[in-house]
């Protein structure tokens, strides 16, 4: 809740200068724990299917980001409410993900561990070699639409009197299926950065920001060649991502989101630190990315 409500404040600033916001967040840790709980619990209580555990992490950091927020408006007299929609993120039961699982989930397991519940629940197992544990790893499919984008945007976009600010699509989304005329939840996750890319196009928003724990994107990370990337566009971006800058396990999802949001019809793009909202959008701070044709 700490955490949180010093991110409001920055959320809280953006809106009293007049933007409007609709906002996403993750939820690895907390849906991690839930599934740690079903564990523990085995035997006493049964075990709630994956998407479940999806849209109750979704309903607890939209809780927080909720209770916070709005505090910050009662706080500034300003005629704002957070409202969080639990929102259903449309993937395809064709995707490849459901045949080769690669999203890490949950906590990390001995060998022996990791041996008897691949046997006894059938689950996939991968090694981390940074945290040398193995963990269970789950589909992480493509999203291909989102349920609720309809009255994300009616709420968004309500007018001069608009007094809702939108959390939506949180932790990516809880992934479904159409079979038919109806929807199924999968045992999946999507991509918190990828999901709110869509989100972002199917609203038909202009500017995607990606606030996150590094001040801007780099390139040669990690090297002593490192060296900030401030400026680009979507065509040199792909480029940059094409020979493997940015690897799946560090920048690689928020640049290919990027990449997504600029060519389904987005302006501009800004990665930047949490807590450099506000000089990211009036001072340039951060990595800002544009679609070709906009002009920086």
């Amino acid at each position: 809740m700490r955490n949180v409500a010093a991110t409001c404040k920055g959320l809280a600033d953006l809106i009293q200068r007049g933007y409007d916001i609709v906002i996403t967040h993750g939820n690895g840790p907390q849906v991690g724990d839930i599934l740690l709980r079903n564990e523990m619990a085995k035997g006493e209580i049964p075990p709630m299917a994956l998407d479940v555990c999806d849209a109750e992490s979704q309903g607890q950091i939209g809780y927080m980001l909720q209770q916070a927020l709005s505090s910050e408006f009662v706080e500034r007299g300003m005629d704002k409410v957070a409202v969080s929609l639990v929102t259903q993120v449309v993937v395809s039961e064709d995707d490849a993900a459901f045949k080769n699982p690669t999203k890490p989930i949950g906590k990390y397991f001995t060998p022996q561990e990791a041996k008897e519940l691949q046997k006894e629940k059938g689950w996939r197992m991968s090694y981390d070699k940074k945290r040398g544990g193995w963990r269970r790893v789950v589909p992480s499919p493509e999203p291909i639409g989102i349920v609720e984008s309809k009255p994300v945007k009616r709420l968004i976009f309500g007018g001069v009197d608009q007094a809702e600010v939108v959390i939506a699509c949180g932790g990516g989304g809880i992934p479904v299926v159409r079979r038919g005329n109806r929807y199924h939840g999968v045992e999946a996750v999507v991509d918190k950065d990828l999901a709110a890319a869509m989100l972002a196009n199917s609203i038909k928003e202009r500017l995607f920001i990606m606030a996150t724990d590094v001040k801007n994107v780099f390139l040669d990370f990690g090297t002593i060649d490192q060296r900030p990337y401030l400026k680009g566009t979507v065509s040199e971006l792909k480029k940059l991502y094409a020979t493997g800058q940015f690897p799946p396990g560090s920048m690689g999802p928020k640049i290919l989101a990027a990449i997504r949001f600029l060519e389904g019809g987005g302006e501009e793009v800004i990665i930047c630190a949490t807590e450099k909202l506000v000089q990211a959008l009036e001072e340039g701070a951060g990595t800002h990315i544009y679609r070709d044709d906009v002009k920086a």
